[in-house]
């Protein structure tokens, strides 16, 4: 049997999309639960984002498909927070629907506070900071998904750190 090989112009096959789907979910799901702040609506978007590739047929360049999905589920999430319903329902929520450990509360705590915290910096500020603090990409890497310069990134998580501590410290 023939491997398939991207190259070809072909529809990849469905163990391809599995392929990818079993690389990469978790890390999206967790990308768009911190961007959300809701698990239901980040399984959601990952979901969305499989099927349209799968459906459209998309082959992603090779070593590059973190990239393409990370930038594909934020997009989705972006999508979402921009609907009207989102705007009347969901904002201002709070950013964590967990019910923590009872041995654990005090962190839950922290990473509610957190997360709240996050969710009010800018959306470029907040990409950058979920990009680098929980994908664990580099600069390079978040330049490539963010189609900006390096230069950027850097100036955005420089900024959006400093943002953040001022959030947390109530200034």
């Amino acid at each position: 049997m023939n491997e398939w090989e991207p190259s070809t112009g072909q529809r990849p096959p469905m163990s391809y999309y599995d392929g990818l789907y079993h690389e990469y979910a978790t890390g999206i799901l967790r990308l768009c639960y911190y961007y959300l702040g809701n698990r239901e609506q980040a399984e959601d978007v990952v979901q969305d984002v499989f099927v349209r590739i799968i459906t459209a047929g998309v082959t992603i360049k090779p070593g590059s498909e973190k990239a393409y999905l990370l930038k594909a589920a934020m997009n989705r999430c972006k999508d979402l927070w921009r609907s009207a319903w989102v705007r009347r329902t969901v904002y201002g929520s709070p950013a964590m629907e967990l019910t923590p450990d009872p041995h654990r509360v005090e962190e839950g705590l922290e990473q509610a506070e957190l997360m709240a915290a996050v969710n009010k910096l800018r959306p470029d500020y907040r990409e950058v900071i979920l990009l680098f603090y929980y994908q664990q990409l580099t600069i390079e890497q978040i330049a490539q998904v963010l189609t900006v310069p390096s230069g950027t990134v850097s100036s955005r998580l420089t900024r959006g750190r400093k943002k953040l501590k001022e959030i947390l410290e109530g200034k």
